[in-house]
């Protein structure tokens, strides 16, 4: 939709003035609830956000000599633009702002800044670009390059991919790398193996021979971050820390991050084997040989090595990871199973349901104490009535007379959330817990998804994409795309729940303040959720404004998140213990939920009678 000339001013307003100063608000708001230390270096910070304010104004001026607009999703400029900043980052402005907000938090030594609103901003950048951008610029101008990973063919790599690839793929890695090394003394043998390793990975990606090796190269380093950043996640929870760390002296934040250093060495070994794959031996020797010194010389921990080992053996076979990923939710796609008890009907899909809601009420149980069991339920309860009611009212029809949204859930379980004192619980630790167990219920959710063909994808590869041929799947029945590749959103969402619910149950178990954790649950959903709205292709979600309407419920969960980070319970996390009372009413509330979920009367034309 364009904008008129007060349109724009508002717009240009919106993000220029009001923007910053909501961030700076929820930054000082959110500091409390932030206990790790930030950098507090004035004239670093300043640098860096000089940087990234002057690359923003790059950006606007080259969009607006060159593209004939200015950065207005709303009123986007009409012509492409591959050129001044935009020839070496695809999105500048963005890439910019995300430069201020990190400066100015290490200007400020603002820890809130620097820990959690400037990593949500970036996340919500990208959210922004593959949940709106890009499909809108390829809608415009049709296949475009430009973005961080160079086309996979077999063509030279042009100059500035090499700089794409370096900084994309291998800068983090080398931040990573000197962030969490152990100091040697100069003179140290330690300090010239670990200059050494991290000279031959900065220098690796230039080896790439053509486009196809550089955006492997760059793919596997992009990988390897993730699945490393999973295991932080995950290590903790199954490890003392005191076998993670190298040297008494060693940074503990960093003790459970699988080694940067021996990843370093194993990720520039694959490079050079991208270029020269009969020699694989000879690099591959000199990678391992100097993973083993650092582990000699109390660089990095054995465990340390071989959790890097580990995620590098992941990220190198990330296309086959990805394939057997998506083979198997194609199987899930096409496993519905249905039997008949006179007027009953009961469908395998429920169980997955019920699952979700069982695993959701013992981690509320388990984390929270059975003291707040019974709000938990009528939270729980309230949760289901909520995502009924939801979607009879937004997406009800006479075909479907049961159907469930996943926002009518977040909504009711929060005003059932309210319901807390009744039961000499708290609201705001009701809430916490539904948010810890939100992802994991989600996650199991999608497999009923999955089955059922709700919540389904647009058409996508066959690389990518799944198929839908069971006759009873909502793809086969309201679509006409049974049998073509679509975008496996369900997987989609669980591998996302998997990490937001990773990251909340660690922050728990660091007994973080519980608003902390309930912002942050509803602002990575809203993120996570607006970007797999913009594959998905379900033909009764209304499109308002330009953007699906989930999207607008993911920005309003977004807002809601940051609401709750800045007004909630500052109250840290109580310790975890596992209670039967939890077992005993995980089971009931299952049950219930395959009920409500997965049983039904497909003769009847009452009102929510039928799930199809």
């Amino acid at each position: 939709m364009a904008l008129n000339a007060t349109g724009k001013v508002l717009y240009g307003a919106a993000f220029l003035a009001v923007l910053p100063y909501l961030l700076l608000a929820w930054a000082a708001f959110a500091n409390p609830l932030t206990p790790l230390p930030a950098p507090h270096l004035l004239f670093v910070g300043a640098a860096i956000a000089s940087a990234g304010f002057i690359l923003m104004l790059l950006g606007i001026r080259d969009l607006w000599v060159h593209g004939g607009g200015l950065p207005m999703n709303a009123d986007p400029p009409p012509r492409y633009v591959a050129r001044g900043t935009y020839l070496l980052l695809p999105h500048p402005i963005y890439t910019g702002f995300s430069l201020l907000c990190v400066g100015v938090s290490i200007a400020t030594g603002s820890a809130a800044g620097f820990w959690l609103v400037s990593p949500l901003v970036m996340l919500a950048c990208a959210a922004l670009v593959v949940g709106y951008e890009h499909l809108d610029l390829r809608n415009r101008f049709g296949p475009i390059e430009g973005g961080f990973l160079p086309v996979p063919d077999d063509s030279p790599a042009p100059l500035i991919e090499y700089v794409r690839c370096w900084l994309f793929a291998v800068l983090p890695w080398a931040v990573l790398f000197i962030a969490a090394a152990t100091p040697p003394t100069p003179r140290h043998p330690a300090f010239y193996l670990a200059a050494a390793v991290l000279a031959a990975f900065s220098a690796a990606p230039f080896f790439a021979a053509t486009r196809r090796q550089l955006r492997a190269a760059s793919t596997c380093a992009l990988a390897a971050l993730l699945i490393a950043f999973m295991l932080f996640l995950l290590l903790p929870l199954l490890f003392p820390v005191n076998w993670f760390a190298p040297q008494p002296q060693s940074s503990s934040f960093f003790a459970f991050f699988p080694s940067p250093a021996a990843l370093c060495a194993l990720l520039a070994w694959r490079i050079f084997l991208f270029r020269w794959p009969s020699l694989r031996w000879l690099f591959f020797t000199p990678a391992i040989l100097a993973a083993a010194a650092l582990v000699i010389a109390r660089q990095t921990s054995w465990l340390g090595a071989l959790f890097a080992t580990f995620a590098f053996a992941i990220a190198a076979q990330i296309a086959l990871i990805w394939e057997l990923l998506r083979i198997s939710a194609e199987r899930i796609a096409g496993s519905w199973k249905e039997w008949r008890f006179g007027p009953v009907r009961i469908i395998n899909h429920g169980f997955y349901a019920g699952l979700g809601g069982a695993i959701a009420v013992i981690l509320c149980g388990d984390f929270a104490g059975p003291q707040h069991l019974a709000a938990v339920l009528v939270a729980a309860l309230a949760a289901v009535i909520g995502a009924a009611l939801w979607a009879q009212f937004v997406e009800g029809s006479a075909h479907l007379l049961r159907p469930y949204g996943f926002y009518g859930g977040l909504l009711g379980g929060t005003l059932g959330a309210l319901a807390a004192p009744l039961f000499h619980s708290n609201f705001w630790m009701v809430l916490a817990v539904f948010s810890l167990s939100g992802p994991w219920a989600q996650a199991l959710g999608r497999l009923r998804c999955l089955v059922q063909g709700c919540c389904h994808g647009s058409p996508a590869p066959a690389a990518i994409g799944i198929r839908y041929l069971h006759p009873r799947s909502r793809v086969c029945r309201l679509t006409q795309w049974a049998g073509i590749p679509l975008h496996p959103t369900p997987l989609y969402s669980i591998l996302w729940n998997a990490v937001v619910g990773l990251l909340l149950v660690r922050l728990w178990t660091l007994h973080a303040a519980i608003a902390l954790i309930i912002g942050l649950y509803f602002i990575l959903n809203g993120i996570g959720r607006f970007a797999e709205e913009a594959w998905r292709g379900e033909p009764q979600t209304r499109i308002v404004a330009g953007l699906r309407l989930y999207q607008w419920a993911a920005i309003a969960s977004v807002l809601l998140g940051i609401a709750f980070s800045m007004i909630a319970d500052p109250s840290p996390a109580p310790t975890p213990a596992f209670h039967w009372s939890a077992v005993f009413a995980a089971i009931l509330f299952g049950l219930f939920v395959t009920f409500a979920m997965g049983v039904d009367f497909p003769e009847s034309d009452r009102r929510f009678s039928r799930l199809t």
